[in-house]
C-alpha cells in the first residue's frame, strides 16, 4: 500500500538528514554542506529583523541588506547546483562568509567564528584558538572583503612571495581616415623616470581599411602584460602606442617614390599615464575602454623621443589630430600567478591573448620559467652623405646568421601578436644621415644555435626617384657569443660600419667575420691587410644596445670559469672567491650546474678546497632566503633528494660549521660565523643527505662516529649560545641567526634519531640559552622566536618530546611573564602549546603535561592578568600615553590561555593544585587571585558585545572552576580560619556572574535560546545553586554579611527566572533570623532591603510576579519564627512598598500626563513618611516632586514640596554630609538656602501670602544673628511681596472634589478624592487638570470595577 499525503510526490524534494533524539522533541540536521545550512538559518533570522529597519525608518541600512540577501541567495544556489570546481566553491564560500559577517554586524547579531568558512565547534577546539577565530572574523568584516585565507604564518617565518599583476590590453578600434595604408600598431610599458621600456612590445597589424591583415584575429587584438610587480605599479607607467604605416615616403605625395615600393614610416604616437586610470581598474573585475588620441610628430629626427615630448607637454613638437579620433582600448588588471589567472579567467585566454612578458626577469623567477631571450635595441647611426646634395633616407636590414652562413629563420620579433620574422627592416627617416631609431627587436634564438651565430646589419639608401631602389652602401657585424664562451654584454655597443656597395654579396661569410666588429674586438685580431675586400668607414659608425634574458647563457666570465674549473685548475681557489661578485639571477639560473660543480671540487680535494666550498655554498643558500629567489627553494630541495651525490660531503660539512662556532668567542668580525648561522638548515638537509647515501653505500658504516659528530656539533651550539652577549653586539647577532634557524632542522634530524634523542638536543640547546630576561630586549624576542618555532614544528606533536620539551619551555615563558617583558609573544607561544594539547586530548599523557602546566603557569597567569588590567583600567582613567602591553588585544590573548588551562584541568589536577600549597595563607591569595580576575572578566569589557561564542565559554569554563575551588574555600575557611576578604569575594563574582548580559536568556530568539540552552543549561541557575550552598555553609559566620550583601543578593533575586527566585529568596529569611539572634531585631536587613530595592526597581528591574513570590515565600517562611509578628509587618510592608516602587516605575516609563506622575509620586512619598519611616527615601521622592513641578512650571506646587523638606530641618549648627546637590553643610545653613529657594518659588507663582511668613522667619534668625545685610534684603523682599498683592492681578482659581474607586485604577488613585491630594501635596488642580486625569481615567479604566465620581 503506498503512502498518502497532503502534497503531491512529484512537487516534494526529500533532503537528506540525520535525525536525532526520535519522538515529539527529534531533531533533523541536513546532510548537507554546513555553510548552506547556516545561509539558510541566518536568512530566515535576518527576515525579522530586516522588516524591522523598514518600520525603523533605517532605509539605507534596509536597501543594503536586501541586497546582501539576494546575494547570499544566489550564491547559496551556485553552491547547491554541484558545478563548481573546488576553487570556485572556495571562492564562492569566501564571499558568502564575508557577507554573512557584514550582515549579522550591521542586524546586532554575534559573530560566528570560522575555520575554512565553516562554523567551528567550540568543544573540538582550545579556547585561545577561538579567540584567534573571532579576531580574525572581526578583521574581515572590518575589511568588508577577505583575501582567501585568513590563516596568517607566525613566529617570523619567511615572507611570503609577493602576488604579481598582469594588463590586459584589448585593441578595440583605430578610428582613422587619413593614412589609407596598411599600418602596426606597437603597444608597450614605458617608466618616465628611467627613460626606457619595461616591457616588450605588443604589434598589431592592420590593412588600409582598419581592419586586422589576419581576418582570425577580428576582436582578437589583445595582449597581457604579464609580472608587474608591486613596485611596478607605484613606478611613473605609461602604455605607449607608436603607429609605423607602410607605404609611400611621403604620405601626401605620390611623386616621392613609385606605389610598388613599400617603405616603413613613422606616423604617430599616443599615450595613457597608468596613475590615472589604476584605481579605476583596480575595483573593477571586467575590462574598462579608453580613448588614446594618435599625436603625429613635427620633426622625423626627434621620432625617438615623441612620447616623452607627449607626457611632458611639449606641444611645439608634436600636432594634436583635427578631430577627436584615434585608438579606442580596454584595459583589465588580474593578480595572482599565471596557472592562477589562466584558470579564472579561461574566456580571455581562448581568444588568443598575446603573451608580453618583462624585459628581464620579473622580480620573483620561477622554477622551470626557460627563456632565452636577446633584446636588442637599434639606437642610432652617423653616415657620410657620399657625395649627395641631399642626406640619406636609410634603412636598416637586420639578419641572424648560424656559423655556416645559414639566416635563421623566425628568429626575429618585432612583438607579441605576430609570427617571427628571417629578417627584420627598421623604419626610414626622411632625409637623415644621422637617424635615431630607438626601436627594440626581440630575437628568441635556440639555445643550440646560439654559439657561432652572429648578426649582420645591412644600410641602404632609399631613393625617392622613379625606380625607388633600395642602394646598399655599408653593414656592420657583431658575433652573439665571445671567444670565452660569455654572450654580449648587456650594454650599448658601437659597432664598426664597413663599406660595400649595392653589387655586393655575403655568400662568404667569412670574409668580414675576421674583421674586427668594434673597438674592443680590435685587440683580439691580428694585423689587418688593407687589401681586403671590405674597409671600415671610419668617419661612420652605427650604434646598437642588447639585454639578455636567458636561462640558459650567462655573459658571467666568474660563473663560466667555475663551470669549467677543470680546464684551469690551478684557479679553483680563485674562482671560488669570485663566486660571491656573480649576481643572483645568474646563480638561480645555473643552480644545479653550480651544485654539482661545489661538490665535484670538495671531492677533488677535500682538505685543500673545504672552507672555501663551503663558504661557497653558505652564500647560495643565503641567496635563496631572499623573497626574489624564494621561489627556487624547491629546485633546491628537488636537488638534495634526486640529484646529490656527495656521499662524503657530510662529514667535511659538520667539521667546517662546527670550526665556525667555536671560533665565535674568538674573532671580532663575525659575519661569515653569521652567514653560516642562517644557512643553518640547507647545511643540515645536505648533512643528513650526505649521510643517508654513505650510509646506504657502506651499509651503515661509521654511524657511531657521525653520532658523535652531531654530539659534538651540538655542544657547539649550546657553547655559542652560552656565551655571555652582553658587551658584544657582533655575538649577540650571531646567536641571533643561530636561533633563528634552529628549528628548521629538527625534521632533518628526525630522518637520522629517534623523537626523544632530538628533543634531548634541543632541550640541551634551549636549557643553555640564558635564563635571565635582562640580557637585552632584541635577544628576548629572538630567543622566544625560536622558542615558538619549537612549539610549531612537527617535533613538538609528538607526546613523548613534548615530555622532555616542555619544562624548558614552561621555564622561559615563566622568566618573561614574572618580569612582564614580550607578553605578546609569550601569549602566542602559549596558544599554540594549549592548542596542540586540545588536539591530543585523547592522549593519557596530556593529563601530564596539564599538570605540569598548572604547577608552572596557572599562578603567574593569574598575577599577569591582573597587572595588565589593572594598566588597562588606569589608562582609561587617564587616557595618557598608550602603553603597548595595556592593549585590549594582550588582554584578550591572556584571558583566552588562562580559559584554555582552566578548561583542560580536571578534578585531579583541582586537587593537586590545592595540596600543593604550603599553607593557608598561600591558598588564600591564590583564590584571590583568581577570584578577582574572574570578577574582572564580568565587569570589564574584555570581549565585545557581539563574541557571544566567547563570552558564553568564559561564563562556562569559570562556573566549572568555581565549583571546583568553592570545596577548598568552605573547607580551609569557615570555621575558626573564617576569612571574610575571601568569602565575600567569593559571593560577590556569583552575584556579578548570575546578572552578566550574556546569560540573561530572556532576552534572546527562541532559537538562539534553545541552542544555548541545549549546549550550557541555565548557568545561572547552576551558579545560584552553588551560591546557596555556600551560603548554608557559611554558619553563624553569616552575620559578617550583613547587611553588606543584602543589595547584590536582592538583584540576585529580581533576575526574572522564578528557579533562580524560588533558591535566592529564602536567604533574607535566614539574613533576618541570624539579625534577630544576635541583635534582637532586624533594622540592619529592613533598612537596607528598602534601600536597595528603590534602587533597583527604579533601574527597570523586579516585576509583580516577583512581589508576589518574595511575600509568599517569606511570609510561609516567617510563619515558624518566634518574631513571626514583627516579621509578618515588616514583609507586607516590603511587598507593598513594591506595588508603589512598580506603579512608580510603570508611571514613569509610560506616556503618562504630568499630573499622574506627580500623584503617583506624592503617593510613594508618603508611604517613605509614614508607613515606613524611611527619612532619607522621603527625602529624595521631595525632590523628585519637586523637579517634576519645575519641568511642568508649577512653581508654588515646588516650593510646598520644598517646604515637606524644609520643616524637617531645625535652626541649629549640627553638621550635615553631603546629600543629592547639597554641599557638606550645617543644618542652620541648609535651611537657610531652602528657605531662599522656596521664597523665589512662591515669587514665581505670585502666591505672595505664603512666602511672606517665610520672609518673617528668615528675618529673624538674621537679626539674632547679627546679620543686618541679610535683614535689609528680606524686608525689602517682604515688603516687594506686600506691593505685589495689591497692585498685581491673579486668577482666582477653583476647586472640584475626584473620587477613583475600583480595583482597575493605579494603586495610588484607589478610593482616594482629588482633595485628598491637594492636601497632601500643598497645591491646587484647576478645572483643566481635573478634568484631563478624569477622561483619561474613564476611558483606560471602563470596566464596572472601577468608577470615577465627580
Amino acid at each position: 500500500v503506498g503512502e498518502t499525503g497532503i502534497f503531491p510526490a512529484a512537487y516534494i524534494h526529500l533532503k537528506k538528514a540525520t535525525v536525532t533524539n526520535r519522538g515529539p522533541n527529534e531533531t533533523a540536521v541536513p546532510l548537507e554542506d554546513p555553510i548552506v545550512t547556516e545561509v539558510t538559518s541566518t536568512l530566515q533570522e535576518w527576515a525579522l529583523l530586516w522588516k524591522q529597519l523598514y518600520v525603523k525608518h533605517k532605509v539605507d541600512l534596509f536597501y543594503k541588506v536586501r541586497h546582501v540577501m539576494l546575494e547570499l541567495i544566489d550564491l547559496r544556489r551556485q553552491l547547491l547546483s554541484g558545478h563548481l570546481t573546488q576553487d570556485q566553491s572556495r571562492d564562492v564560500k569566501r564571499h558568502i562568509t564575508v557577507r554573512l559577517d557584514w550582515g549579522n554586524e550591521h542586524l546586532g547579531l554575534d559573530l560566528v567564528p570560522r575555520k575554512d568558512f565553516e562554523m567551528v565547534d567550540e568543544d573540538q577546539i582550545s579556547v585561545s584558538d577561538i579567540y584567534k577565530m573571532h579576531l580574525s572574523s572581526r578583521h574581515s568584516v572590518q575589511q568588508s572583503t577577505s583575501q582567501g585565507d585568513n590563516n596568517k604564518q607566525r613566529h617570523g617565518e619567511p615572507c611570503r612571495v609577493p602576488v604579481p599583476h598582469h594588463l590586459l590590453v584589448n585593441l578595440k578600434s583605430f578610428s582613422y581616415n587619413s593614412i589609407g595604408e596598411d599600418t602596426d600598431i606597437f603597444f608597450c610599458l614605458y617608466d618616465l623616470r628611467e627613460g626606457k621600456a619595461i616591457s616588450e612590445k605588443f604589434m598589431v597589424r592592420l590593412n588600409k581599411n582598419g581592419g586586422p591583415k589576419n581576418p582570425e584575429k577580428v576582436d582578437r587584438l589583445c595582449a597581457l602584460f604579464t609580472d608587474l610587480s608591486n613596485k611596478d605599479m607605484k613606478r611613473d607607467l605609461y602604455i605607449i602606442s607608436q603607429v609605423i604605416r607602410t607605404g609611400r615616403m611621403l604620405l601626401n605625395d605620390s611623386k616621392k617614390g613609385p606605389p610598388h615600393v613599400q617603405y616603413r614610416r613613422p606616423y604617430g604616437c599616443a599615450v595613457l599615464a597608468m596613475s590615472d586610470v589604476l584605481q579605476t581598474i583596480s575595483e573593477l573585475k571586467e575590462e574598462k575602454d579608453f580613448v588614446l588620441k594618435v599625436y603625429t610628430c613635427n620633426n622625423e629626427n626627434e621620432w625617438y623621443q615623441v612620447h616623452d615630448n607627449i607626457i611632458r607637454k611639449s606641444s611645439t613638437k608634436y600636432t594634436a589630430p583635427s578631430s577627436n579620433y584615434g585608438l579606442i582600448i580596454s584595459l583589465q588588471l588580474l593578480r595572482g600567478d599565471m596557472e592562477l589567472v589562466r584558470r579564472e579567467n579561461p574566456l580571455i585566454f581562448s581568444k588568443g591573448v598575446a603573451i608580453t612578458r618583462k624585459l628581464g626577469f620579473p622580480d620573483v623567477i620561477m622554477p622551470g620559467d626557460i627563456r632565452n631571450d636577446l633584446y636588442l635595441t637599434l639606437e642610432r647611426g652617423d653616415f657620410e652623405r657620399g657625395g649627395k646634395s641631399v642626406q640619406k633616407n636609410i634603412e636598416v636590414t637586420m639578419y641572424v646568421l648560424y656559423a655556416d652562413g645559414e639566416i635563421l629563420k623566425d628568429c626575429i620579433s618585432l612583438g607579441s601578436g605576430e609570427p617571427s620574422f628571417p629578417e627584420y627592416r627598421s623604419f626610414v627617416l626622411y632625409h637623415n644621415n644621422s637617424p635615431r631609431w630607438s626601436e627594440v627587436v626581440k630575437l628568441p634564438i635556440p639555445i643550440d644555435r646560439f654559439r657561432g651565430s652572429h648578426l649582420r646589419f645591412e644600410f641602404r639608401h632609399c631613393s625617392t626617384k622613379d625606380k625607388g631602389e633600395k642602394k646598399l652602401f655599408g653593414f656592420a657585424f657583431t658575433p652573439l657569443m665571445r671567444e670565452d664562451g660569455t654572450t654580449l654584454s648587456d650594454d650599448s655597443h658601437e659597432l664598426y660600419v664597413y663599406k660595400c656597395d649595392e653589387n655586393t654579396t655575403f655568400s662568404n661569410h667569412a670574409l668580414y667575420l675576421g674583421l674586427p666588429c668594434c673597438k674592443e674586438d680590435i685587440n683580439s685580431c691580428p694585423s689587418i691587410p688593407s687589401s681586403l675586400v671590405f674597409q671600415r668607414s671610419s668617419k661612420e659608425t652605427f650604434w646598437i644596445s642588447t639585454q639578455l634574458s636567458s636561462t640558459k647563457l650567462t655573459q658571467n666570465v666568474d660563473l663560466l670559469a667555475l663551470l669549467k674549473w677543470k680546464a684551469h685548475p690551478e684557479r679553483v681557489m680563485d674562482i671560488l672567491g669570485r663566486l660571491r661578485h656573480v649576481s643572483g639571477e645568474e646563480i638561480v639560473k645555473f643552480l644545479q650546474d653550480i651544485l654539482d660543480t661545489l661538490f665535484s671540487i670538495l671531492d677533488d680535494n677535500t682538505e685543500k678546497y673545504g672552507p672555501l666550498v663551503f663558504q661557497s655554498l653558505v652564500f647560495i643558500i643565503n641567496l635563496l632566503r631572499d623573497s626574489k629567489y624564494y621561489h627556487f627553494r624547491p629546485v633546491m630541495d628537488t636537488y638534495i633528494q634526486k640529484h646529490f651525490a656527495g656521499a662524503l660531503a657530510y662529514k667535511e660539512l659538520i667539521r667546517c660549521l662546527k670550526w665556525y662556532m667555536d671560533r665565535s668567542a674568538e674573532v671580532v668580525r663575525q659575519d661569515h660565523i653569521q652567514e653560516a648561522m642562517r644557512a643553518l638548515e640547507y647545511l643540515f638537509k645536505f648533512i643528513v643527505q650526505s649521510r643517508i647515501l654513505y650510509s646506504r653505500a657502506t651499509c651503515g658504516m661509521e654511524e657511531e662516529q657521525f653520532r658523535s659528530s652531531i654530539q659534538e656539533l651540538f655542544q657547539s651550539i649550546r657553547f655559542v649560545l652560552s656565551l655571555d652577549s652582553r658587551s658584544s653586539e657582533t655575538l649577540l647577532f650571531t646567536q641571533a641567526a643561530l636561533l633563528n634557524s634552529f628549528p628548521a632542522i629538527f625534521d632533518e634530524l628526525l630522518q637520522m634519531f629517534t623523537v626523544q634523542e632530538v628533543a634531548e638536543f634541543v632541550r640541551g640547546t634551549l636549557g643553555s640559552m640564558p635564563s635571565t630576561v635582562h640580557i637585552g630586549q632584541s635577544m628576548d624576542v629572538v630567543k622566544l622566536q625560536s622558542i615558538a618555532r619549537t612549539v610549531d614544528s612537527r617535533l613538538f606533536s609528538f607526546p613523548e618530546s613534548r615530555r622532555i620539551l616542555l619544562p624548558v619551555v614552561l621555564h622561559h615563558i615563566h622568566l618573561h611573564l614574572r618580569q612582564q617583558k614580550e607578553l605578546l609573544i609569550c601569549s602566542g607561544i602559549l596558544g599554540s602549546i594549549f592548542s596542540i594539547i586540545k588536539n591530543s586530548s585523547m592522549d593519557t599523557s596530556v593529563q601530564e603535561e596539564v599538570e605540569m602546566m598548572v604547577e608552572s603557569l596557572l599562578d603567574v597567569l593569574l598575577q599577569t592578568l591582573l597587572s595588565i588590567m589593572s594598566k588597562s583600567q588606569s589608562q582609561e582613567a587617564v587616557r595618557g600615553q598608550r602603553c603597548p602591553q595595556c592593549t585590549a588585544e594582550i588582554t584578550g590573548e591572556y584571558v583566552s590561555c588562562l580559559l584554555s588551562l582552566l578548561r583542560q584541568m580536571t578534578d585531579v589536577h583541582f586537587q593537586h593544585l590545592i595540596e600543593n600549597f604550603q599553607s593557608k595563607e598561600e591558598l588564600k591569595e591564590f583564590l584571590l587571585k583568581i577570584l578577582c580576575v574572574f570578577r574582572n572578566l564580568m565587569k570589564l569589557s574584555i570581549f565585545p558585545r557581539d563574541w557571544n561564542v566567547m563570552r558564553l565559554l568564559t561564563s562556562y569554563i569559570i562556573l566549572t572552576t568555581a565549583q571546583h575551588l568553592s570545596p577548598a574555600l568552605h573547607k580551609n575557611f569557615t570555621q575558626t580560619d573564617f576569612d571574610f576578604k575571601v568569602w565575600n569575594s567569593y559571593f560577590s563574582l556569583a552575584v556579578l556572574y548570575i546578572n552578566q548580559p550574556s546569560l540573561q536568556l530572556e532576552n534572546l530568539s527562541p532559537a538562539k535560546k534553545k541552542k544555548v540552552l541545549d549546549r550550557y543549561g541555565d548557568m545561572r541557575v547552576i551558579m545560584t545553586y552553588q551560591l546557596f550552598s555556600m551560603w548554608q555553609n557559611l554558619g553563624e559566620n553569616k552575620i559578617h554579611f550583613i547587611p553588606g550583601m543584602i543589595g547584590p543578593f536582592l538583584g540576585v533575586t529580581l533576575v526574572p527566572q522564578v528557579e533562580l527566585r524560588n533558591i535566592m529568596i529564602p536567604i533574607f529569611h535566614d539574613m533576618m533570623d541570624w539579625e534577630q539572634r544576635k541583635n534582637g531585631n532586624f533594622k540592619q536587613v529592613e533598612a537596607e532591603l528598602i534601600d536597595k530595592l528603590d534602587s533597583l526597581v527604579s533601574e527597570g528591574k523586579g516585576d509583580e510576579n516577583y512581589r508576589e513570590l518574595f511575600g509568599l515565600l517569606l511570609l510561609e517562611k516567617i510563619e515558624q519564627e518566634t518574631w513571626r509578628e514583627t516579621g509578618t509587618s515588616f514583609v507586607t510592608s516590603v511587598t507593598r512598598l513594591m506595588e508603589r516602587l512598580l506603579d512608580y516605575r510603570d508611571c514613569m516609563k509610560g506616556d503618562e500626563t504630568e499630573n499622574k506622575k506627580i500623584g503617583c509620586t506624592v503617593n510613594l512619598l508618603n508611604f517613605y513618611k509614614s508607613e515606613i519611616n524611611k527619612e532619607e527615601m522621603y527625602i529624595r521622592y521631595i525632590h523628585k516632586l519637586c523637579d517634576m513641578h519645575l519641568q511642568a512650571e508649577n512653581f508654588t506646587e515646588a516650593a510646598f514640596t520644598l517646604l515637606l523638606y524644609w520643616e524637617l530641618l531645625r535652626w541649629e549648627e549640627r553638621p550635615l554630609k553631603e546629600f543629592l546637590h547639597y554641599p557638606a553643610q550645617s543644618e542652620w545653613h541648609r535651611k537657610e538656602s531652602l528657605c531662599r529657594k522656596v521664597i523665589h518659588y512662591f515669587n514665581k507663582g505670585k502666591c505672595w501670602e505664603f512666602g511672606i511668613p517665610l520672609c518673617r522667619e528668615l528675618a529673624f534668625q538674621y537679626e539674632s544673628q547679627y546679620d543686618y545685610q541679610s535683614l535689609s534684603w528680606i524686608r525689602k523682599m517682604e515688603a516687594a511681596y506686600y506691593d505685589n498683592i495689591m497692585e498685581q492681578q491673579r486668577l482666582e482659581p477653583e476647586f472640584f472634589r475626584v473620587g477613583f474607586y475600583g480595583r482597575k485604577f493605579p494603586f495610588f488613585l484607589r478610593v482616594r478624592t482629588s482633595s485628598d491630594l491637594l492636601l497632601d501635596a500643598f497645591a491646587c488642580f484647576t478645572v483643566s487638570t481635573v478634568v484631563m486625569m478624569f477622561l483619561h481615567h474613564s476611558c483606560h479604566y471602563s470596566e464596572p470595577q472601577g468608577t470615577v465620581v465627580h
